[in-house]
């Protein structure tokens, strides 16, 4: 059994005390939580994946070629480069919780 411990505001903890007294099958409230999670992050990488495309035409280089070289230093540190290398760690962040929850 798992005891969790929330931090939440009054008004959230009530609606969700009234959701979980009304005899909802526990199991399945937190399956759907956690469904809910895979879909946003199954979105959230497809539009991330949508930027990269973008910054890999704009330069004609693959985002894992890019990150090696930004990682290295030897591509510099402008603005472009430096949000395309924060839409890979967050991909590759994305990509791993998604991997955890399947």
């Amino acid at each position: 059994m798992l005891d969790i411990k929330l931090t939440l505001q009054p008004d959230t903890e009530q609606k969700l005390k009234i959701i979980l007294d009304s005899g909802i099958d526990n199991e399945r409230f937190a399956q759907n939580i956690i469904d809910y999670q895979i879909k946003e992050l199954q979105r959230g990488i497809l539009n991330l994946k949508l930027d990269l495309d973008e910054f890999e035409r704009k330069y004609q280089m693959s985002s894992e070629l890019f990150y090696e070289q930004f990682s290295q230093g030897i591509l510099d540190d402008e603005t472009d480069f430096m949000i395309w290398s924060g839409l890979v760690e967050l991909l590759r962040h994305n990509q791993s919780q998604l991997r955890a929850l399947q």
